[in-house]
């Protein structure tokens, strides 16, 4: 809803009493007071640092370069309002609407964006580290190369943005809509990814190490070259996600939907596969070294040229599994109770039967 609209005569005295507020430390002048305001001016590289703007109308403004530092935006219109390059570093801007707007190379840190309206928006190089995204809408926005590490992004969508490259490290995410977001080459380390829909996500040469991504939706998504060591995926959902030459190594997987996916030269070296789907699954070439799959579900999956020297493999599903040898299984750690085609177990039963016995440490 529109306010009073300020008039310039009006407007130039308010500027000049609150720098003189600011340069006085605020022992003479006064604050500037635009709240639920009208504004058209050019206000492009002012000092309103701690003004007050709270419902403030200024839709389609030029407030590129300005200070704005611990200013009071909230519930404020700045739709379509070029903000680039301004400093708006622990500004309130809660509930506003920046639909549509330019805040490239702008100072968001510390800044309280939760519940605001950025969908469309431009924010490609913008600084909102530790800033308050939570359940804001920045579905369609182009944040390349921004910076949110230990930013609070919970419940957020963030659908169809491009995160291409951007610094997420840290950041809470939990909860966060990122389907069909490009997050390609993105660093999301030991970010907490909890129950987070990335369905049809780009996240080719990602950075997820140590991040959190239990319950996550990850189906369909694009993880090739991805770094996901140490990560938490128990319970995720992959199912049809491109995981080829992707480091999963020490990944916590239990009881993950990895059916259909594409595995090839991914390294699961240690990670904890208990219980997962992997049915269908292409591993051909994947280093399984060490890894635990007891009870899991391989079965028609592809481990053609696989390693699994060292593996846990007791109670898994390992029928009508491609190209798996007698060689292949002899390398393993264990077999106990597994489900093999009968021409197998004959074969291990006979030459490695060690492999079928429980192994003394779980006794």
């Amino acid at each position: 809803m529109m306010g009073q609209e300020i008039s310039a005569v009006d407007l130039n005295k308010i500027l000049e009493d609150h720098k003189n507020w600011i340069r006085t430390h605020k022992k003479e002048g006064k604050r500037a007071d635009l709240s639920d305001a009208t504004l058209y001016a050019n206000l492009s590289g002012d000092n309103l640092s701690g003004a007050k703007l709270s419902g403030t109308y200024m839709r389609n403004a030029n407030l590129s370069r300005t200070d704005l530092r611990k200013a009071d935006l909230s519930d404020a219109t700045l739709e379509r309002t070029n903000l680039s390059d301004a400093n708006l570093s622990g500004a309130n801007l809660s509930s506003s609407n920046l639909s549509s707007s330019k805040l490239s190379g702008a100072d968001l840190s510390d800044a309280n964006l939760s519940g605001a309206k950025l969908s469309g928006a431009k924010l490609s190089d913008a600084d909102l580290s530790n800033a308050d995204l939570s359940n804001a809408n920045l579905s369609r926005t182009y944040l390349r190369n921004a910076k949110l590490s230990d930013a609070k992004l919970s419940g957020t969508s963030l659908s169809s943005s491009t995160l291409e490259r951007a610094t997420l490290s840290n950041a809470n995410l939990s909860g966060a809509n990122l389907s069909d977001a490009n997050l390609s080459r993105a660093n999301l380390s030991r970010a907490k990814l909890s129950d987070v829909n990335l369905n049809g996500a780009n996240l080719s040469d990602a950075n997820l190490s140590g991040a959190k991504l239990s319950g996550a939706d990850l189906s369909n998504a694009d993880l090739s070259d991805a770094t996901l060591s140490n990560a938490n995926l128990s319970n995720a959902n992959l199912s049809g996600a491109d995981l080829s030459s992707a480091d999963l190594s020490g990944a916590n997987l239990s009881e993950a939907n990895l059916s259909k996916a594409n595995l090839s030269n991914a390294n699961l070296s240690s990670a904890d596969l208990r219980k997962a789907n992997l049915s269908d699954a292409d591993l051909s070439r994947a280093d399984l070294s060490k890894a635990n799959l007891s009870d899991a579900n391989l079965s028609d999956a592809d481990l053609s040229r696989a390693d699994l020297s060292k593996a846990d493999l007791s109670g898994t599903n390992l029928t009508q599994v491609k190209n798996l040898s007698i060689n292949k299984l002899s390398k393993v750690k264990t077999l106990y109770k597994p489900k093999l085609d009968p021409e197998l177990i004959e074969q291990v039963k006979d030459k490695y039967p060690h492999l079928l016995k429980k192994l003394k440490s779980e006794e």
